[in-house]
């Protein structure tokens, strides 16, 4: 049984934009929600959070200015805008839910911290 359903990845060329989605079952409780990336051969690195409880964000260094993580609290979703998108932004992207401290949550911790893990969905950006 499903319990975070993503959606919305593909391929696009760069300077493209994609918009991820992920919805988190009712089922889960959770105070952090999030966004990470694996591409091949590396580590999975947190790409954006958000705390359910204020919408405060965070960013990796690399996404800044480009990527917009959002939340639909009524619909227990959240989204990933993806913007100005470049080949380096390859990867399968997650979506992970759990209850993380907020200061966990808005810094650059383990992906380990989250229990809750979506099946993934890749996003290819071609040159």
């Amino acid at each position: 049984q499903a319990q975070l359903v993503e959606s919305g990845g593909g391929s696009v060329q760069a300077g493209g934009s994609l918009r991820l989605s992920c919805a988190v079952s009712e089922y889960i409780s959770s105070s952090c929600m999030g966004w990470f990336r694996q591409a091949p051969g590396k580590q999975r690195e947190a790409v954006a959070k958000i705390y359910k409880g204020d919408g405060d964000t965070y960013y990796a260094d690399s996404v800044k200015g480009r990527f917009t993580i959002s939340q639909d609290s009524a619909k227990n979703t959240v989204y990933l805008q993806m913007d100005s998108l470049k080949p380096e932004d390859t990867a399968v992207y997650y979506c992970a839910a759990d209850f993380v401290p907020r200061p966990a949550c808005l810094a650059d911790v383990s992906s380990q911290v989250f229990g809750y893990w979506g099946q993934g969905t890749q996003v290819t950006v071609s040159p």
